[in-house]
């Protein structure tokens, strides 16, 4: 594998998409052969490619030198023309400023709206130089237009980024201030520096979970640049991280731009898979890894011996069950498929000796879509999980599982198709009444939409979706009653209980592939149940940088639940560090819960967790299923529960989907952690 992926990379430094430099070089030389008398849009595409490929000075010069000539007409272009060179010579400017701060003297605080004193840059060029370039851009527009908006929003920006705003902002241009000072709560710290866990990359996955059995959570993060090497930093359980990816032997597993971890062999250690190829086409038909825990700290690339290296094609999304329940996981991969890349998604079945069949066509599940978003859930309390397959160019699909090997798409008579273009998705309990709820992000979206929300202009665009499930496989949509408005672009996306009040609450990691869209990642509270809150700004979690795998966990083991991010945009010149928040904390108690499989999977995806609690006089259930979260990021399989403001813990009670039985589970206290074995009576504790 290491040698394939080696191969890869060679291919990829002239010929991949985002990190290669034929296409800009091609530009080059068309470029410099026809000279003045170069179209402009050759002319802007050449700039951008030098962006692009982190090549800010050129780009600007090359932007700079468009907007001259068309200005003093010795290149032919129209009003377009003017506006395009003005509009991006703004973002390269914006971009040069960032990295002249942002990335090369990075603090808590830098990226995080709104940006306090320590998050202005101190190197002011290249913000001043943007807001003149957006001011030109909106001086010629009308507010309604697309060009304006995203210039609006860019500018106002800027001005942040200088600390100018909002007083230096005309009021014509500004934006309303109540749009930056938005929820409640305490806030969140970005302490990814302070830790050494701000490695700088392109996008990537996350998986925070125990790979080395000592019930302290580690993380592993991935690059998705084709020679982007695996991160794996252990948990040394005094609050800092050793990094060993030499040492577990993952050197030369590189790109990959998600990551999903399980117990695929059943033999008590957790296995992890790094999937490729993502937005690639035909430069994406790269094998994924399935990585293999020896248990003594090192790991194995065994995908080849699993039978998961023949058919190759871009994805950067699966999950794992057991959808036939016999014991063992097996795997959903949804691959991109398109005209370009024909790419049938996968399910592969496990075999029970440590390989895979591809039994996808015979179960009706090959989707045939370009998929960007796979999760597993019993939507009919049948006990065996369904599963939710999101797609960027067609229809989603819920495929209800038969019970018979085979799966039927009944996305249409259930109401969940939507959105037309959506990215991540995933199944959760938001109301605790133990039925699975959807929640479908949407990714028709930009940065002019985001400035129209903010101002209540008329600019169609896309939303959210949440899907209230009833628990005998039907949905209510119910996303603008429930406040998710927001444009929000979500990349990344998860849950999880961010103030430990029981409910579970929301974090999106956004951005697109445009080098322009600079939005924050959001925040949204759960209230109760009932509805979410926009907690963004109030709880430092509003990073500007693009985000991708989010994952929440109890990293220092005080019954909190902190966020790492794993950052960065798609292009060489979009990287940035990881951030890692740390949860502030309250007076909420908590129970964290290890679950642990004998006759179902070792790993217990899919159980069901029901929690009853005393609270403030009365019985309380908190309800939770038993997976790694969202569709881009994996949380620990572990589960910390928040428990509000519960006197005492009454029961626990996990029901095995794989034999139906329920056990029941009596005596901890409150603000502990516990590990349940499946069909052994009491439990026991871990700390």
């Amino acid at each position: 594998m290491v040698r394939e992926l080696a191969a890869v990379s060679e291919r990829a430094r002239i010929h991949n998409p985002f990190f290669g430099t034929g296409r800009v070089e091609r530009l080059r030389q068309q470029v410099a052969a026809a000279g003045r008398a170069a179209p402009w849009r050759l002319r802007l595409d050449a700039a951008m490619g030098e962006l692009q490929l982190g090549e800010e000075r050129r780009g600007i010069e090359l932007l700079a030198a468009l907007c001259r000539d068309l200005r003093e007409g010795r290149t032919v272009g129209d009003f377009a023309a003017n506006l395009s060179a003005n509009f991006y010579l703004g973002v390269g400017y914006l971009r040069l400023g960032e990295t002249a701060n942002c990335c090369k003297k990075p603090n808590a605080t830098t990226c995080i709206m709104p940006f306090d004193e320590n998050a202005r840059h101190a190197d002011p060029e290249g913000s001043t130089q943007a807001i003149r370039c957006f001011s030109i851009v909106l001086q010629n527009t009308r507010p309604e237009d697309r060009f304006h908006l995203a210039a609006r929003w860019l500018l106002n920006v800027a001005h942040m980024t200088l600390g100018t705003w909002p007083d230096q902002v005309p009021e014509k241009w500004r934006l309303p201030a109540v749009a930056f000072d938005r929820g409640t709560g305490d806030r969140f710290e970005n302490v990814a520096i302070e830790l050494g866990l701000d490695t700088f990359s392109n996008a990537g996955g996350v998986i925070v979970d125990d790979f080395d059995g000592d019930e302290r959570l580690d993380i592993l993060v991935s690059d998705w640049r084709p020679d982007g090497a695996l991160q794996f930093y252990r948990n040394r359980g005094d609050g800092t991280f050793e990094e060993r990816s030499a040492a577990a032997g993952l050197t030369g597993i590189t790109g990959g731009l998600n990551l999903l971890q399980a117990d695929y062999d059943n033999d008590g250690d957790l296995d992890f898979l790094v999937l490729r190829g993502a937005w690639w086409f035909n430069e994406g038909k790269h094998p994924n890894s399935l990585v293999r825990n020896e248990g003594d700290g090192t790991f194995t690339d065994v995908t080849f011996l699993a039978g998961l290296g023949a058919a190759r094609y871009p994805t950067q999304s699966g999950g794992f069950a057991d959808y036939d329940l016999d014991g063992d996981l097996d795997l959903y991969v949804g691959n991109e498929h398109s005209e370009l890349s024909p790419s049938p998604s996968q399910l592969y079945r496990n075999n029970g000796d440590g390989t895979f069949t591809d039994v996808a066509r015979a179960a009706g599940v090959t989707n045939l879509l370009h998929c960007k978003g796979v999760h597993w859930g019993d939507i009919d309390n049948d006990r065996d999980p369904d599963l939710y397959v999101s797609n960027r160019d067609g229809d989603n699909r819920l495929y209800e599982n038969r019970g018979d090997g085979t799966f039927v798409d009944v996305a249409t008579e259930r109401g969940v198709t939507g959105p037309t273009e959506s990215f991540p998705a995933f199944f959760f309990d938001l109301n605790n009444d133990g039925a699975l709820d959807l929640f479908v992000s949407n990714y028709n979206t930009g940065i002019s939409h985001v400035a129209a929300h903010l101002l209540n202009a008329k600019l169609p665009r896309g939303r959210p979706q949440l899907h209230l499930g009833d628990g005998q496989g039907g949905f209510r949509e119910v996303g603008t009653e429930y406040g998710l408005t927001y444009p929000s672009l979500p990349m990344g996306a998860n849950f999880g209980d961010l103030d430990q009040d029981g409910w579970l609450d929301l974090y999106l990691g956004t951005g697109d592939t445009d080098y322009e869209t600079l939005v924050p990642n959001l925040a949204y509270r759960n209230k109760s149940g009932r509805g979410f809150e926009d907690v963004t700004m109030t709880s430092g979690l509003g990073h500007l940088q693009k985000g991708h795998g989010i994952a929440f966990a109890d990293l220092d083991r005080d019954g909190d639940l902190d966020v790492f991010a794993e950052m960065g945009g798609a292009y060489p010149g979009d990287a940035f560090g990881n951030a890692l928040f740390r949860n502030p904390g309250n007076d909420h108690r908590w129970l964290t819960l290890r679950l642990v499989g004998t006759t179902s999977n070792r790993s217990a995806i899919g159980a069901r967790l029901r929690v009853v609690v005393i609270e403030n006089g009365k019985q309380r259930t908190i309800h939770r299923v038993l997976n790694s979260g969202g569709t881009f990021g994996a949380s620990p399989l572990r589960q910390t529960i928040g428990l509000g403001h519960a006197e005492r813990i009454e029961r626990v009670e996990v029901f095995w989907p794989r034999s139906g039985a329920t056990q029941t589970v009596t005596g901890m206290v409150l603000d502990a952690a516990i590990r349940i074995v499946e069909g052994r009576d009491g439990f026991e504790p871990l700390w």
